[in-house]
């Protein structure tokens, strides 16, 4: 598992002073970003492999509300690797109190959107990805 930290921004709050919450699936996105970087696939590098990776699905779990200024810290972890997806789990706390909890899915496609198998043509990313799994 792997942090990546988050200052909430005045323009991320909605009117009450929450923290709007579509943009606990953009900090899902930050987190996932950063986690892939940190063990050595960066999106940089799928892009120049010619790999794409849609997300497929997506689902967030509110606990608390977290406001401007909070810090919330984002554990990011593998859930499933297969041949052809990727499920990625999130966990967001702030002052340690679990806040949201999130999923995302993805698929990894060549640029003409053929489905990659990952198994068999990227064994090392499996194999990265697998040492992460909760």
């Amino acid at each position: 598992m792997q942090r990546y930290r988050h200052e909430v921004k005045y323009y991320e709050t909605d009117r009450m002073g929450i923290t709007h919450h579509s943009n606990y699936i953009r900090w899902m996105e930050e987190a996932r970003t950063e986690f892939l970087k940190n063990i050595g696939w960066s999106y940089a590098k799928f892009e120049e492999a010619g790999i794409i990776s849609p997300v497929i699905e997506t689902n967030c779990k509110y606990k608390r509300p977290t406001t401007f200024d909070d810090i919330v810290e984002i554990e990011t972890y593998v859930i499933n690797i297969s041949a052809v997806k990727l499920e990625i789990g999130y966990e967001m706390y702030c002052n340690d109190e679990l806040v949201a909890k999130g999923i995302s899915k993805h698929c990894f496609t060549n640029r003409d959107g053929k489905i990659l198998n990952l198994k068999k043509e990227y064994p090392k990313f499996v194999d990265q990805l697998t040492k992460y799994m909760k």
